[in-house]
């Protein structure tokens, strides 16, 4: 393979377009001057269209971590009880970070690689009364699957005054978010997915009902205390300096979604998906998740007949191309293959075509170019994207 050549198909980072790249080598400006005022103008109104939300969107410089924290911060309080769905690793983290606070978190496990089912949730908060949050990921990385978020918050708004708090990390940028319509009262994500950006950005934006607990509650922290974000975004600022190269690169990426235009964007992700998972199926190699749970930025594959680390290993090594493993109890069990923001069909195909060879190269019997034949009859009935 070529030495600078890599190959980036994991959940995360993602790669980054060319032009966002450009963007991001500008020289710097002072930060609180009119430069980067005018630049978070520009940008304010972008990420509403991205998250569904006529609220502000609050651009805080961390990783997603540092949003999925700030929502826990901001809207609960040492002594409260809330709900923390679990359908892997990241629902997992929600937890850790409420222990980190001394909140009482109530734990609803899934199986990992199965969505949740929201008359089960809506039955465990109506037999717990005293749940003040329900956080839940919507895009859960660890397995590839895509939590029904809108019918989650329809279905506890039905018996529950509960916040409805989303970790949309993996995936805000390359599914359909409607934030405001659905009833979700916090929304997170970061820049390092569907957003085609380095890690370090984190977006977060808050429903009038949950800006009412913010307000009230009198420990939101100090730097991912939202009302300071909320507060100068008023004024087209930053209440702490903030990362610019990584605002010009936002600012970029918010035009090529608009020129795109967010429904291709989406459609583009669910082609990706369904190739790629009609590849595997074309190979008879198992998928974690079910079609109807599956996500449209992150595949998850569970080999029976080969290693997953040692196939990761060959194709690495061979083509440049990365893909990830599994985390936590899926560890060396199955590997990952993520399809989100810069990505395209002819990537996909390109990938699909290494990951053959690395399948022959670990000694799984297959037919070459049967994934490929999968993938392509897939684009071909689904249409060529405009």
């Amino acid at each position: 393979m070529l030495q600078d050549q890599q190959l980036l198909r994991i959940p995360g980072p993602s790669p980054i377009p060319p032009s966002v790249q450009r963007a991001m080598s500008q020289p710097m400006i002072g930060h609180r001057g009119k430069e980067t005022s005018a630049m978070l103008q520009e940008i304010a109104p972008g990420l509403k269209r991205v998250f569904g939300t006529k609220q502000d969107v609050a651009i805080i410089t961390g990783s997603g971590t540092a949003g999925l924290e700030a929502a826990v911060v901001n809207t609960v309080k040492p002594g409260d009880e809330v709900l923390v769905i679990v359908t892997g690793a990241f629902g997992d983290r929600f937890t850790k970070i409420c222990d980190a606070y001394n909140i009482k978190s109530h734990r609803l496990d899934v199986e990992w690689g199965q969505a949740l089912q929201p008359a089960d949730v809506k039955e465990f908060v109506q037999n717990h009364p005293e749940i003040t949050a329900v956080f839940s990921t919507y895009c859960e990385t660890s397995t590839g699957i895509l939590n029904p978020i809108k019918e989650l918050a329809a279905a506890v708004r039905e018996v529950s005054d509960a916040l409805i708090i989303v970790d949309g990390v993996s995936c805000v940028g390359g599914v359909a978010t409607e934030m405001d319509d659905w009833g979700i009262d916090i929304m997170v994500t970061g820049s390092q997915k569907a957003f085609m950006l380095p890690a370090g950005l984190t977006f977060i934006a808050a429903s009038e009902r949950a800006w009412t607990t913010i307000e009230s509650n009198p420990q939101r922290g100090f730097y991912l205390d939202l009302t300071k974000y909320r507060d100068n975004l008023l004024k087209d600022t930053t209440p702490f300096t903030p990362a610019l190269s990584l605002l010009f690169g936002l600012q970029q990426v918010l035009q090529l979604l608009d020129a795109e235009g967010l429904e291709q964007v989406y459609a583009r992700h669910t082609l990706m998906m369904n190739m790629t998972r009609a590849a595997f199926k074309a190979l008879d190699i198992p998928l974690l998740t079910t079609d109807e749970d599956a996500s449209p930025t992150v595949t998850a594959v569970k080999p029976e007949d080969f290693d997953a680390e040692a196939f990761r290993k060959v194709i690495k090594q061979e083509f440049g191309l990365t893909v990830a493993g599994g985390q936590q109890h899926l560890s060396g069990k199955i590997f990952r293959v993520g399809h989100m923001g810069y990505c395209s069909p002819a990537d996909v195909l390109q990938t699909i075509s290494l990951i053959e060879i690395g399948l022959v190269k670990v000694g799984k019997e297959i037919e070459l170019g049967k994934g490929i034949a999968a993938a392509q009859q897939v684009y071909l009935q689904e249409g060529v994207l405009i």
